[in-house]
């Protein structure tokens, strides 16, 4: 009987262990592949390679989603990647992310900028709203042909709802300021601001870069809030717009690191599914 209670009490243990090291290891597993892809793909190109990408992942054993965006970590940790990276190498950011706080990513974009070598920015499947604008600031924009850029008109706003500067600013001047509420009359004014800032740092972001000589087209789509803030604009319509600085030969190592930040993890399921078509 106690030989009995013994093994099931070291099942226990050894249940315990594997569900505490199974994730670490996986997860190791996955880092390393992940370094040796970019290590690949550096060597290739000649560049130092930088990730930004968030995606929706599953952490511990519980399957807790997490969402992820750009925020104050990530522009501190590629402004580090970019800071110390040699300034006769070629810059290449891999960007995949639906954007997030403008700080960061006018940060991010501003050193992007002010490397003095080459700098190449791939989007595999999208980069929206602060994505998009660290994509401007690059001298090569390499994207998927259906992959998305969005635009990047400010969004004011607080826990009962989020904004666009434009509509806020239509709103005080289709109603008469006895009509309208304190609130929303402060929203309008700074939603003025936040739209003539934001045109003024695309326009200096795209100063002697692709298609400069097209800025203020670029500024009319991407800014002043003509479309929706999810608006996708595609390989086709950034090539218009931007000009010759974007090409859709997107390197195959990116596919390959993309499919490592898919984490399927306890009960979750995949949303999709392929069988490859075998040879006869």
């Amino acid at each position: 009987m106690a030989t009995i209670e013994v093994l099931f009490a070291n099942i226990w243990v050894l249940l315990f262990i594997l569900l505490f090291f199974v994730p670490m290891a996986q997860k190791y597993i996955l880092q390393m592949e992940r370094k040796r892809l970019l290590a690949r793909l550096g060597k290739r190109r000649g560049s130092q390679v930088i990730t930004l990408i968030h995606r929706q992942e599953t952490i511990s054993f519980l399957g807790l989603p997490i969402a992820r965006y750009i925020d104050i970590d990530d522009s501190e940790e590629v402004l580090r990647a970019i800071r110390t990276a040699p300034k006769d190498v070629p810059l290449n950011i891999i960007l995949h992310t639906p954007g997030g706080l403008a700080l960061a990513a006018t940060q991010i974009a501003m050193a992007l900028k002010a490397h003095p070598s080459k700098k190449s920015v791939v989007i595999p499947h999208y980069a929206m709203s602060g994505g998009t604008l660290i994509a401007l600031a690059a001298d090569e924009i390499i994207m998927d042909p259906h992959a998305a850029l969005g635009p990047v008109d400010p969004q004011l706003g607080d826990q009962t709802g989020i904004y666009p500067a434009t509509s806020l600013l239509k709103v005080v001047q289709k109603k008469s300021t006895d009509e309208i509420d304190d609130k929303t009359l402060v929203y309008a004014e700074e939603a003025e601001k936040a739209l003539n800032q934001m045109k003024s740092l695309v326009r200096k972001i795209l100063e002697n870069r692709c298609n400069s000589d097209n800025i203020d087209k670029i500024i009319e789509d991407f800014v002043s809030g003509k479309y929706t803030h999810d608006r996708p604009f595609m390989a086709d319509d950034v090539t218009q717009l931007l000009g010759g600085c974007v090409s859709t030969d997107v390197p195959e190592e990116v596919y390959e690191l993309m499919k490592l930040y898919r984490m399927e993890i306890g009960r979750r399921r995949p949303g999709v599914e392929n069988v490859p078509l075998s040879g006869k």
